[in-house]
């Protein structure tokens, strides 16, 4: 590696780096003075803060990185051209494309941490965050990840829903199973109360309803108690996008295949969440090329010009994201084409500002 390779890059992570440390203390400083009353409402124990700061940062680093980057590279090449070292380099006889190869190599080690990250540690980040949120700043009654009104369809002709749920427990209040086919309701199940029960395997029912639905009649079933088996568990009613964010990227392939053979009307948005892991890292390089061929040139307008158009392109870069994905649960969008598309349409935008920079 060559002595120009080596200050480029030592320009592209001391400037990204830079950027995000300066956005670490603003960023909880922020948080903190909104949070703080409801931190000590709580009693939130310090370690548990530090925690959950912890997974804020991750979580927000995973959202806002792309802008990140794009900025930290338009200001210091940017002050590169402003200096004239660029044109200094050029005239050397180095070829444009020869000076994004240390910017090449920069963008594909941010490019692979954030892709690794996505892959198991970012998820765990993403369940913390919502857990630590949920139990001390979002509910008034958190009470052992207690989940309410949780209605699921666990296969093609089996629906559950219960009122109450805790994990702590593993047990669920106003438990219904029903069974349909077509459009027929065939089996209708009541329970006051469910136990599941880890020695056993199985699950027992208090105050049991049972209504089978036949032909010319109905027949009607009560107990008082019921020891039974049931193809799910009590995950199985924890909210699946809860669930999904959480899940590294083979937990995730799996549990998109168990919700596709329930026939989950939220495959699209689990599929959506699995092509983002993927197609993140590569905006990485895409707006890499853009910022350099964009800051590259000495202008009038200096770095203040091109940090506003920098600003502007990171604001449509999220918004197409946004829209993508709302078109996806909305409109039965392609996850696929939601996940990918900003990436092909700026791709083209940097493909044709290399060429223009090059001339």
């Amino acid at each position: 590696m060559k002595i120009i390779d080596k200050y480029i890059l030592k320009k592209y992570f001391g400037t990204f780096l830079g950027l995000m440390l300066l956005f670490v203390p603003i960023s909880i400083i922020l948080d903190l003075s909104e949070r703080i009353d409801k931190f000590l409402e709580h009693k939130v124990p310090f370690h548990e803060i530090i925690s959950y700061y912890g997974d804020f940062l991750l979580y927000f680093f995973n959202i806002l990185f792309p802008i990140f980057l794009f900025l930290s590279v338009i200001w210091f090449t940017s002050r590169l051209a402003q200096k004239t070292e660029i044109i200094a380099m050029l005239n050397t006889g180095m070829p444009f494309m020869r000076l994004l190869r240390p910017y090449l190599i920069g963008a594909f080690v941010i490019a692979l941490t954030v892709l690794l990250l996505n892959l198991s540690i970012i998820p765990k980040a993403r369940i913390g965050y919502n857990e630590f949120w949920i139990k001390y700043v979002h509910s008034k009654s958190y009470k052992a990840r207690e989940t309410n009104d949780v209605y699921r369809q666990i296969d093609s002709i089996h629906y559950i829903y219960a009122n109450s749920l805790n994990h702590a427990n593993k047990s669920a209040t106003n438990f219904v199973l029903e069974e349909i086919t077509g459009d027929s309701l065939k089996i209708r199940l009541f329970a006051d109360r469910i136990v599941y029960n880890p020695k056993k395997e199985n699950y027992t029912l208090h105050n049991v309803r049972k209504r089978v639905y036949l032909p010319d009649k109905e027949v009607v079933i009560t107990q008082k108690t019921l020891d039974t088996v049931f193809n799910f568990t009590l995950d199985d009613l924890t909210p699946v996008n809860y669930i999904a964010e959480g899940l590294n990227y083979a937990e995730l392939n799996r549990f998109i295949k168990k919700e596709k053979l329930r026939g989950s009307k939220n495959v699209k948005k689990f599929e959506l969440e699995k092509y983002k892991r993927m197609s993140l890292p590569v905006s990485a390089f895409i707006l890499t090329f853009i910022a350099v061929a964009m800051a590259s040139q000495k202008k009038r307008s200096g770095m203040g010009g091109n940090l506003a158009f920098g600003i502007a392109v990171s604001m449509i870069y999220i918004l197409f994201d946004r829209i993508f994905g709302i078109m996806v649960i909305k409109s039965g969008f392609s996850p696929f084409w939601a996940a990918w598309l900003p990436n092909i349409v700026f791709g083209i935008l940097a493909v044709y500002l290399v060429i223009r920079a090059k001339k």
